[in-house]
């Protein structure tokens, strides 16, 4: 509990800090003066640490993020150096800046989250483009040759984009396994000389030719009294083929065995080093839960790395990608895509159980990527947040000057602040609602074990 309060104080503080560190710099970057910079915290202050170009810098005694307060922004002040009294321009990007802060703080935090090892989904790669006598690295190959290990290590490939991963954790290698790459050839496991010349040109191989993603679906449980425990599938086990026909990321299980309901179908599965096969039903009315042939299975997940420069775009795409989700949100829940209650908002307790959850794996694994993930998610979740038009948050003080611009003359500011007020007051009803709802709904969590992979 203690390290779940400390850490969610932390993380909040610093992502707040920087929130409005932006807001000061672009604030004072256009005129408008900054009477106070809560560092940390919220009033009554505690500790005045230093005055700068008129600004008070402090501490105080809610610990809970951190503040700007511009001169004049509630109120009907438009002296010279007030916010009400700068251009439209300069409050636009003073708003702006904010959000855009915690925007690239959340990129910042995702690149550190690939860097550190993230979860992909892994399979190794098999050759579907080989013509007669192709040799990689000196070693002669045949179509559908499946890459297992090269000196001594695991070789996997992306489900998705098809790019060589780099697995985290390395396997220790046999002493016979150097200079060799195993390749799994029919139902062979067979062990190959690598030139030494050629030894360090893995990637370069397969930029040469044609590859799939094969071995990528494993048996995570066997269901009792079912076809796959009486033809002894056992959890790990991954499949390889149904009837000969190759489990992809393109044509996955579940869609091969639905095109055989009814069938004794023949799967081929990887345990260890060596194939197996084994006749199997596809029940067409399996029981509740248990599928036709009787197996949960899950992607092969494993914690990887990149090269310097695709770590830096996976980063980014990855944080798109969430900005883009959380933006379709709305329009999903509308169109009935999505249930309500799979939408729902944290409050401050569900955060704080998220950030306690994700600092106690990284203390468990040594691994940083739940701390740097979940910084990422929620400094942009700050962003979005921010920016929608309601009163008393950013994207509800952008929409006034929208209004202003449009009407050609800005509503009386002594207006804007008691309709920012009345925001503020329901915006703390509101969360006050999600707490109670985080507190009845129990403990929040991501199973992070999972998500990092053996």
């Amino acid at each position: 509990m203690f390290l779940t309060i400390v850490s969610f104080f932390l993380l909040l503080g610093l992502l707040i800090f920087f929130h409005e560190l932006g807001h000061y710099l672009v604030a004072r970057r256009n005129g408008i003066e900054v009477e106070e910079f809560g560092v940390f915290g919220f009033p009554p202050r505690l500790i005045k640490l230093f005055t700068y170009d008129g600004t008070v810098f402090t501490i105080n005694a809610i610990p809970f993020g951190a503040f700007v307060r511009m001169k004049g922004e509630d109120m009907a002040d438009s002296r010279p150096g007030s916010f009400n009294a700068a251009r439209k321009r300069g409050r636009v990007l003073t708003l702006l800046a904010g959000p855009a802060m915690n925007l690239l703080l959340a990129v910042v935090f995702s690149i550190a989250s690939v860097f550190s090892g993230f979860p992909a989904g892994a399979a190794h790669p098999q050759l579907d483009e080989v013509a007669p006598g192709t040799q990689l690295m000196g070693v002669d190959l045949e179509p559908n040759d499946t890459l297992i290990r090269f000196n001594g290590q695991p070789v996997y490939i992306d489900v998705s984009s098809g790019e060589l991963l780099q697995p985290k954790r390395r396997t220790p290698m046999a002493p016979e396994e150097a200079g060799t790459l195993a390749v799994l050839r029919g139902d062979v496991l067979h062990r190959l000389q690598v030139p030494f010349a050629a030894r360090d040109d893995l990637k370069g191989l397969l930029e040469e030719v044609g590859v799939q993603p094969a071995l990528h679906t494993q048996v995570t449980l066997v269901a009792p009294d079912s076809p796959a425990e009486m033809a002894g599938m056992l959890p790990g086990d991954i499949f390889y083929a149904v009837n000969g026909e190759v489990v992809t990321a393109d044509r996955g299980l579940g869609e091969i065995v639905r095109s055989h309901l009814g069938e004794t179908i023949t799967v081929t599965m990887l345990r260890g080093d060596a194939l197996y096969s084994r006749d199997v039903l596809a029940r067409q009315n399996p029981p509740s839960g248990q599928g036709a042939i009787g197996v949960g299975i899950s992607g092969n997940v494993m914690l990887v790395t990149l090269p310097f420069f695709s770590s830096i775009w996976q980063g980014i795409v990855g944080i798109v990608d969430y900005v883009q989700a959380v933006i379709a949100l709305p329009v999903m829940l509308i169109s009935g895509q999505l249930a309500p209650q799979d939408a729902a908002l944290s409050g401050p307790v569900g955060i704080a159980q998220l950030v306690g959850g994700a600092v106690s794996a990284t203390a468990d694994t040594g691994l940083w990527f739940p701390v740097w993930q979940l910084a990422a998610i929620i400094s942009a979740g700050l962003a979005i947040a921010n920016l929608l038009p309601i009163p008393a948050l950013d994207g509800g003080r952008l929409l006034f000057i929208f209004v202003e611009l449009l009407r050609g003359r800005r509503i009386a500011p002594e207006k804007e602040g008691v309709i920012h007020l009345v925001g503020f007051v329901l915006l703390l009803g509101l969360m006050v609602v999600i707490t109670i709802n985080d507190i009845r709904s129990g403990p929040q969590g991501i199973d992070w074990s999972q998500l990092l992979g053996p």
